[in-house]
């Protein structure tokens, strides 16, 4: 028999999404079998180390790179605060000067943003490009705010709220161009990170077809545990440790090794390069589904962002006249989980600074809702989340 919790839908894949059923059977073992640490020189510890090299090294094949690119951190969070600030603390001492220039968007993810206001306080000077109503920035106006102290250029790959997706490998094309020149000039490189969090399920995600010397991901959006994230950091990119302890990860984190976690990890980014196009094509047909039945029902919906150039899972789409705080309650109780944004910010309900760069109003923020779908998601799921949200909404607009 059927209970209340089976029947509910589960929307908000862009925030988590549930253990696969493989990759939990891949760290299972590691919780009370294979429980050693990995620092530890006796058998145990032999076997904890070698399971992070396996799952460093499935990891290295499927990015197409070596073993030691592979950096395992606590989150995407870590990982975007080690590759900002970890690669600051290295040029101050490398180049022997306390100030740079960094440049990244308006649309950035908190943990690329936050780090990057701490770095504005200690007097470094940080361009935040801006965006078009699609949410996409123009690779022109990049390419004019480069000045000679810039030493970073950070641009998420594909947006958590909205879906965009950014020209990250014309990017790192220009980039190519522009450092043979800087190199000749006799300035410093500038190196270029991409956070491929939301991207990595449905992208290509090789660092060097990509044209990056940074690359963000993360276990959790892609179907592995919370709690986990990585770094790839091509040979050559200084960076330095942020957090100071026993040295592992090459150095550059800390921390005796989540085992189970990193297993899991590698297992979902197998998964995820093998599924790929499976699943874009799968999820890309249902969200057209839900799409063409919401706005079918309801005329004055807008959607948020680029519909081309978007994530195959994601909708982000506003409500004329009605809050989303009061649409997604309404929702919950009928059933449906979807989100009014970034999981990082929601529960402070603030007003998205991602809807805020492409143009909209604080009322139109705040009647706005993020719907996404993961590969997990039924037909039958869309055919009655359609059904739900075209009644819930009828009747509050009416």
């Amino acid at each position: 028999m059927k209970t209340k919790t089976d029947k509910k839908i589960y929307l908000d894949y862009a925030g988590t999404t549930p253990v696969d059923k493989e990759v939990l059977r891949e760290m299972l073992p590691y919780f009370n079998k294979k429980f050693g640490n990995a620092s530890s020189i006796h058998s145990f510890g032999q076997e904890a180390i070698a399971a992070i090299d396996k799952a460093r090294e499935k990891i290295a094949k499927l990015f197409n790179c070596d073993f030691s690119e592979i950096i395992f951190t606590g989150s995407a969070t870590e990982s975007n605060n080690l590759m900002i600030k970890g690669l600051v603390k290295s040029q101050i001492s490398n180049l022997k000067s306390q100030k740079f220039h960094i440049i990244s968007t308006k649309t950035e993810h908190e943990s690329v943003l936050e780090p990057l206001k701490e770095l504005e306080r200690a007097g470094h000077k940080v361009t935040y490009l801006p965006v078009d109503k699609d949410g996409l920035i123009k690779i022109s106006d990049l390419e004019k705010n480069i000045k000679d102290n810039t030493i970073l250029i950070s641009i998420i790959y594909a947006n958590n709220e909205i879906g965009t997706i950014q020209p990250i490998k014309e990017i790192g094309k220009l980039l190519e161009k522009i450092n043979k020149k800087r190199q000749e000039n006799g300035l410093s490189k500038i190196y270029f990170h991409t956070d491929t969090v939301q991207a990595l399920n449905y992208l290509e995600c090789r660092p060097d077809w990509l044209k990056v010397d940074l690359l963000t991901f993360s276990g959790h959006k892609i179907y592995g545990p919370k709690g986990i994230g990585g770094l790839y950091v091509r040979k050559g990119t200084p960076l330095s440790a942020i957090i100071s302890g026993g040295s592992q990860e090459f150095g550059l984190r800390s921390g005796t090794e989540n085992v189970p976690y990193i297993a899991g990890m590698a297992k979902a980014v197998e998964l995820a390069f093998k599924n790929r196009e499976k699943h874009s094509k799968y999820i890309l047909d249902l969200r057209n589904k839900l799409w063409k039945n919401i706005i079918k029902y309801n005329k004055d919906i807008k959607l948020n962002g680029s519909f081309g150039s978007r994530l195959p899972n994601n909708l982000n789409m506003r409500f004329a006249g009605l809050s989303n705080e009061t649409l997604i309650i309404a929702l919950d109780q009928a059933g449906i989980a979807v989100s009014a944004g970034s999981a990082c910010s929601s529960r402070a309900l603030a007003a998205s600074h991602v809807l805020k760069a492409i143009g909209l109003t604080s009322k139109q923020m705040k009647e706005s809702i993020r719907i996404t779908l993961g590969k997990n998601t039924t037909k039958e799921e869309i055919k009655r989340a359609a059904e739900i949200i075209n009644k819930t909404v009828k009747q509050f607009i009416n």
